[in-house]
């Protein structure tokens, strides 16, 4: 049986699951005992008394079915209809584990950004030859950009779309999030597209509205902006929206509360963040690079950076983030409580590391909203940071379809892996018990309690050279498991106790494909996996100790960190939740 839940923005999503007995049903799920409740597929014959009562007023509010399923894991909006009609596709992109597999950035900059300088079409042209199927142009929030930027780009952008046909080319722009760092909004194309970024820009814009000190006034816009966003999409002046948060622990702004904030304020618009930052090429050692910390993480604390994080949050470890690569650090702290949290990994392109180009002679950017277009300067510069989008960083997302709303969908749905260096060619994991088909990344595997579950992992290898003529060689396969424990009491907590690496599986196997089975056993409590891979370079004890994470990613070297010599992939995660 299936049934179709309509979510806060109007939106009629329809995510399945296929339960122990092969029927195949919706979830909705808050923490505790809200999941049987809210999960139609289970009769009433099946709760408890006092889940019954709560059924029962749901029942006369009204509510069942429209979506009471915000607070946790599995208010996970599924995906919406597929696109009508497919459109282009690239001929490789053959559906696997019953999606497309499309690999994408949602971090870029051009010549409307302050510090850019590229066209939009060097992007797509680099993109598409580097093999992205999506991407999204996302100029940095300004005055200049929020009176014309916005406006100025578009053209830009719809011209490169037909174009390049096989590549799709969102707008959207680099939000200054009032009281924190920076973020990803974008909007799926349509005839508003440019007025709700531009409206959205002008009223929430932290460098607009002189609003990025950590204030409670701040954080409070930040969420308003994410309020307008959800109010566009319900008022159907756009189809759809989503923010992810950029480089998240790179200054120390994005304090653990102001995450959960935007999170529990709109679950269907703030979805995610970068798992790895852009600027992968910085920490290249000089005199051959920028010499630098990987991506451009060389902060140190600011009179608004939270005072409780610590000092090795400020750097990278293997290339990602000090809040996804720390296992039982503060992404797990949000998975433990139930929170849909995605990762993503993207280029954050500005100035391309090696490229001959220099910005347009005779720019006026504050008068024009943008650079003129650059022109060869006579040799390559080693002092950039980035790479083109596709070259290093990618974010594969699981589509129904080859189209903009498939690709938001299935962001949103969480149906994500990532990797640098192309460490791996392909990704198809389950969660399922003996005799069901299971869920993939993103989603929930309700069982009966005392179920056996297993995750199947099926891993396509590189198989060929990656951009730096090397074939990357997967090493290891870690499963991270962790136990989903509600709620945290502390808004600002970025740890939690029962998240730990409980199994390692050893390649040993360069080509073709590589199978592994993680025997999950009889589930009594609800818990989630989820999966990261390495080249073996370079890896060390976890910051929780070895305990925990026995053979993590190591620290990055401030000036020496050759990224292609430290390669490493994440999933996002399933959860496994048995009924009580």
């Amino acid at each position: 049986m299936s049934h179709g839940h309509t979510h806060p923005h109007g939106h009629s999503h329809g995510h399945s699951h296929d339960d122990e007995h092969g029927h195949t049903h919706e979830h909705a799920a808050d923490q505790g005992d809200m999941a049987p409740v809210v999960d139609m597929s289970i009769p009433d014959s099946e709760l408890s008394p006092g889940q019954v009562s709560r059924r029962q007023m749901f029942r006369r509010a009204g509510l069942l079915g429209a979506g009471i399923t915000a607070a946790g894991v599995l208010g996970t909006p599924g995906q919406a209809a597929a696109d009508s009609g497919k459109s282009y596709g690239r001929s490789n992109c053959e559906p696997r584990d019953g999606y497309l597999w499309l690999a994408g950035d949602h971090h870029i900059h051009t010549q409307h950004s302050s510090d850019g300088m590229y066209r939009v079409i060097d992007h797509v042209q680099h993109a598409n030859a580097y093999g992205l199927d999506w991407m999204v142009i996302t100029d940095h929030g300004s005055v200049a950009h929020a009176k014309i930027g916005v406006d100025k780009v578009n053209p830009d952008i719809v011209a490169a779309r037909k174009v390049i046909k096989d590549t799709l080319v969102f707008q959207g722009l680099e939000w200054n999030i009032p009281g924190a760092e920076h973020g990803t909004v974008f909007v799926a194309p349509g005839r508003n597209e440019v007025a709700t970024l531009k409206e959205f820009e002008n009223s929430f814009d932290g460098s607009v509205k002189n609003a990025t000190a950590s204030t409670p006034q701040n954080e409070a816009l930040a969420i308003a902006g994410l309020n307008f966003l959800a109010e566009a999409v319900k008022k159907r002046r756009v189809d759809d929206a989503l923010f992810l948060a950029n480089h998240p622990a790179r200054k120390g702004l994005d304090s653990p509360h102001e995450i959960r904030g935007w999170r529990d304020a709109q679950p269907s618009i703030a979805v995610g963040m970068e798992g790895a930052p852009g600027h992968q090429a910085a920490g290249i050692p000089k005199p051959n690079g920028p010499g630098s910390g990987r991506g451009f993480y060389d902060s140190t604390p600011s009179a608004d950076s939270w005072p409780g994080y610590p000092a090795e949050s400020y750097k990278t470890f293997g290339g990602f983030d000090w809040m996804t690569s720390t296992v039982g650090g503060l992404w797990d702290s949000l998975l433990a409580e139930g929170k849909t949290w995605w990762i993503t990994a993207n280029s954050d392109a500005h100035t391309v590391y090696q490229d001959t180009s220099l910005r347009g002679p005779n720019s006026d950017f504050e008068a024009n909203g943008r650079y003129n277009d650059p022109v060869y300067g006579g040799g390559p510069v080693l002092t950039q940071g980035d790479f083109w989008p596709g070259y290093y960083s990618r974010t594969h997302v699981g589509a129904t379809d080859f189209g903009y709303g498939a690709v938001m969908d299935a962001m949103r749905a969480g149906r994500i892996w990532v990797d640098h260096g192309g460490l791996i060619s392909g990704l198809i994991v389950r969660a399922r018990t003996s005799d069901t088909r299971g869920v993939t990344l993103g989603g929930a595997l309700h069982v009966r309690q005392g179920s056996k579950v297993e995750v199947s992992i099926e891993i396509t290898l590189a198989n060929r050279p990656n951009w730096a003529q090397v074939i990357p060689t997967l090493a290891r396969v870690d499963v991270i498991q962790g136990d989903v424990t509600g709620p945290a009491s502390n808004k600002d907590t970025f740890t939690t106790p029962k998240t730990k690496v409980v199994k390692s599986f050893e390649v040993n196997k360069n080509t073709g494909t590589v199978s592994f089975t993680y025997n999950v056993g009889a589930v009594d409590r609800p818990i989630y996996v989820r999966l990261r891979g390495t080249d073996g370079n370079r890896t060390a004890p976890g910051l929780l100790g070895a305990s925990v994470d026995p053979n993590g990613p190591a620290i990055d070297v401030f000036g020496d960190a050759d990224p292609w010599k430290d390669l490493w992939f994440y999933s996002n995660p399933i959860w496994i939740l048995p009924r009580r």
